[in-house]
C-alpha cells in the first residue's frame, strides 16, 4: 500500500449551488460554510450560485454544470427535506448516472450523534452525472459542516487512503 505522504494532493474545481426561495448571497451561510471549507481544503470554487426550490431551475443550473467538462464536483446545499418545496433528490436523482448509497445512509448515521431521530427528515443523496460527483446536503450550516468535514473531504483528497473518489476520475467514463 502506498505511503499517504508520498501521494501529491490534486486540487478540484468544484461547484456550489444553495437551493433555496429565501437566502441570498447576503444570508446563505450554507453556501459560504461549504465555500470556505472547499477553498480550505485547497480546492477551487469554480461557481456560486443560488437557485428557488424549484425541480427545474435545480435541474438547469446542475444540468451546465455537470456538462462542464472543467467541474470535477458539484456540492449542494438545501431542499433535502420533506416539506412539498423540497425537491432537491427529484431534480437531481434523473441526472445521474449512478447514486452513492452509501453516502446519504452515513449522513444520516452521523447526523443522529448530533440531532437524533431528527435526521430521518434528511434526504442526503449523492452520485456521479457524466464524470462529475454530486452531493446534496440539508440547508443548515451544522449538516454542511457534517456533510463536508465527516464525508465529503476526504473523498475528495487524492491523498485519502485505501481509495477515494479522486482516483476513480479518469475511469468514471468508462464503457
Amino acid at each position: 500500500m502506498a505511503d499517504s505522504h508520498a501521494l501529491t494532493f490534486k486540487p478540484l474545481n468544484i461547484a456550489v449551488l444553495t437551493i433555496s426561495d429565501t437566502r441570498t448571497e447576503a444570508d446563505d451561510t450554507s453556501g459560504k460554510t461549504l465555500v470556505d471549507r472547499v477553498l480550505a481544503a485547497g480546492h477551487h470554487c469554480l461557481a456560486k450560485s443560488i437557485v428557488p426550490d424549484d425541480k427545474y431551475a435545480i435541474r438547469a443550473i446542475l444540468s451546465q454544470w455537470i456538462a462542464d467538462e472543467n467541474i470535477n464536483a458539484i456540492l449542494t446545499t438545501g431542499g433535502t427535506g420533506v416539506t412539498g418545496r423540497d425537491g432537491t433528490p427529484e431534480a437531481v436523482k434523473p441526472l445521474l448516472d449512478k447514486e452513492l448509497e452509501g453516502f446519504g445512509e452515513m449522513f444520516r448515521v452521523l447526523s443522529y450523534e448530533d440531532i437524533g431521530t431528527s435526521t430521518l427528515q434528511s434526504r442526503a443523496i449523492a452520485g456521479v452525472a457524466n464524470s462529475t460527483y454530486l452531493f446534496c446536503l440539508p440547508g443548515s450550516s451544522g449538516a454542511c459542516r457534517l456533510g463536508w468535514d465527516k464525508l465529503i473531504q476526504a473523498q475528495l483528497d487524492s491523498r485519502t487512503l485505501p481509495c477515494n473518489l479522486v482516483m476513480l476520475m479518469p475511469r468514471l467514463n468508462e464503457k
